[in-house]
């Protein structure tokens, strides 16, 4: 079978660099670390930096970040969290972890593909699918992305090809730093932290108008503290090409 991120990532555009990390951020042993149970405490879970200022021009796009962008804790209990991995194992175990990614795009990951459920977790599945506009149409099979611990995904945004207008995302294992970069305006940055069993949503101009990467380990870290990034395994539901609206700001 030839699989999605091979030709999906291929036609992305990728950014080279991971912006606005410091190079301290990345080998500072010494920062305080946040893991599952006190990502809890988080009040907001978009982080938008400092770098946007208070100009003026600035606040519609922020506003349109804030609406097109959506995190949500808990969308799935730990016990359907279980059974979800317990469904996945058999297939990812057989599968190594690759480090060798043909442009270097992606590092330290398996994937495959899902078309078909068992009935408990069919039932999850059909709640993805609910978060998105009735009337947008949706790819049938779900995308599985396991990430190793050091693993990451470089700045990209998605190519209109292989994905539509929006897609979500559950994330199973571990918490991990979606990292936002607008594509020309690039001190125009934010992070979202992605919550265990958590569920985030994307669209518009998130979609379209900034590139998103997963930090690796040493990259990943929250409001001072280091996210304690284990395995991290991603379901994602994607909306079918051409099936909505590009909106861009």
């Amino acid at each position: 079978m030839r699989l999605l991120t091979f030709s999906f990532l291929k036609n992305c555009k990728f950014k080279s660099i991971l912006y606005g990390v410091p190079r301290r951020l990345r080998s500072d042993t010494a920062l305080p670390k946040i893991e599952d149970d006190k990502i809890k405490e988080e009040t907001s879970l978009v982080e938008i930096s400092p770098s946007w200022g208070d100009a003026p021009e600035h606040a519609a796009l922020r506003a349109a970040v804030l609406r097109d962008l959506h995190v949500t804790r808990d969308f799935v209990t730990e016990e359907e969290e279980a059974a979800l991995m317990a469904e996945l194992e058999p297939t990812l175990k057989r599968m190594r972890y690759e480090y060798d990614h043909w442009d270097n795009a992606i590092h330290g990951f398996r994937e495959t593909e899902r078309s078909s459920w068992q009935p408990h977790n069919e039932a999850v599945w059909a709640r993805v699918r609910g978060v998105f506009p009735r009337d947008m149409p949706l790819l049938a099979h779900a995308h599985v992305l396991d990430l190793a611990p050091a693993g990451h995904i470089k700045p990209h945004i998605d190519a209109v090809r292989f994905c539509g207008a929006a897609l979500a995302g559950l994330c199973l294992q571990s918490a991990a730093i979606m990292r936002f970069q607008h594509e020309h305006h690039k001190h125009l940055q934010f992070d979202a932290l992605l919550p265990r069993r958590g569920l985030y949503f994307m669209q518009g101009v998130v979609r379209y108008s900034f590139t998103h990467a997963v930090l690796g380990g040493e990259g990943s870290a929250w409001r001072g503290a280091r996210l304690v990034k284990k395995r991290r395994v991603a379901v994602i539901c994607r909306a079918r090409p051409g099936g909505g609206s590009n909106t861009t700001t």
